[in-house]
């Protein structure tokens, strides 16, 4: 297992916003990967408009993962629409 930062931006839209999360922490835990810690970071204006959209919910997770489940999970977050963009970085230990 390595540790990851996961970068996620959300619609600003409470339904919309609640239910990517759900659906994020359900890919997560299927995949076996550990959340230590979640920091929300805000909503803020976009560096640039995507489909039509100018400002999100950023979130910052922390988590553990194995790197082959890191692809998987790019995968499915490429699928939720209520996903504005997603970033994972690994942390160097």
């Amino acid at each position: 297992m390595r540790k990851y930062e996961l970068m996620v931006i959300f619609p600003m839209e409470e339904e919309r916003y609640n239910e990517g999360r759900g659906h994020l922490f359900a890919d997560l835990s299927a995949g076996g990967a550990e959340i230590e810690k979640t920091d929300e970071i805000g909503e803020r204006d976009l560096a640039y408009e995507i489909n039509k959209i100018t400002r999100g919910r950023y979130v910052l997770f922390t988590l553990k993962a194995s790197p082959a489940s890191i692809v998987n999970f790019d995968r499915a977050f490429k699928l939720n629409a209520n996903l504005i963009r997603h970033l994972f970085v690994r942390i160097e230990e």
